[in-house]
């Protein structure tokens, strides 16, 4: 698999994320809420708010991935390096959800290292 084919699967990731967020967080919100300014903040509690926590946590870290992927990419390094910190990256994220959703200890926290490693193989791949 391409590294871009490994970009795409984590934005398939991150959107799987914020539906099943914005999904468990309707027990809380309305319709009323979610179609208007959101001018209150309504805070969401349980596997909910953990969700909303995890894709919160996607989203700092997506930022870093596209970019080192992209950096790799552009500059025509794709290796075995590449590859594996992509694939690091990927599956990490997708074990994290339902960790983090079950509220999974210690475990959870392992898998987002091993996100960052991913990130980090890309970074050394770039250069």
């Amino acid at each position: 698999m391409s590294d871009i084919t490994w970009l795409l699967i984590a934005v398939i990731v991150g959107l799987v994320q914020i539906m099943l967020a914005a999904q468990m967080a309707q027990k809380y919100r309305s319709l009323d809420w979610n179609v208007g300014p959101r001018d209150t903040s309504i805070p969401v509690e349980g596997t909910a708010g953990r969700l909303e926590r995890a894709y919160r946590n996607f989203l700092e870290t997506f930022p870093l991935f596209a970019a080192a992927l992209i950096a790799v990419v552009i500059q025509h390094k794709s290796g075995g390096t590449s590859h594996w910190g992509a694939l690091l990256y990927v599956i990490a994220r997708i074990v994290y959800v339902p960790l983090y959703a079950l509220g999974v200890k210690y475990v959870r926290t392992a898998v987002w290292a091993v996100s960052i490693v991913g990130i980090v193989m890309l970074i050394v791949a770039a250069f």
